[in-house]
């Protein structure tokens, strides 16, 4: 049984970071690629960040991109949203997913490509 566990979430003042974590456990996630989505009250989820698991490569939403930073831990089966220069519009929940991978760019960043998700984590940045 998949399971996609995140943490790290809280409250933070603008211009602060925050690190999410996602631990994935119940299966080998070589195959796989890694997403972070967010939702913020009245809103669609939508896409922030994903990495291959297998070889590294990022791919980043315009909004987040040079702020965020996606990366993964092999051995702790753990991909990471290190969250930098935080804004009061990154206010959202924070979701992992995976999705088996096909090697497609334009694949990450689909919601409706991935067949995992965690519960989710709150990030409030205040002003």
């Amino acid at each position: 049984q998949v399971q996609l566990v995140e943490s790290g979430g809280g409250l933070v003042q603008a211009g602060g970071s925050l690190r999410l974590s996602c631990a994935a456990s119940g299966r080998t996630f070589s195959r796989y690629a890694m997403g972070w989505f967010r939702q913020a009250p009245g809103k669609e989820r939508e896409f922030v960040a994903a990495i291959r698991w297998s070889s590294g490569s990022t791919y980043y939403a315009d909004s987040v991109k040079d702020r965020f930073t996606i990366s993964r831990d092999n051995a702790k089966n753990t991909v990471y949203l290190q969250m930098n220069s935080l804004i009061p519009e990154d206010t959202a929940v924070y979701s992992c997913a995976a999705a088996y991978d096909i090697g497609r760019s334009y694949y990450y960043t689909d919601l409706s490509s991935y067949d995992y998700w965690g519960q989710g984590t709150q990030v409030t940045v205040s002003s």
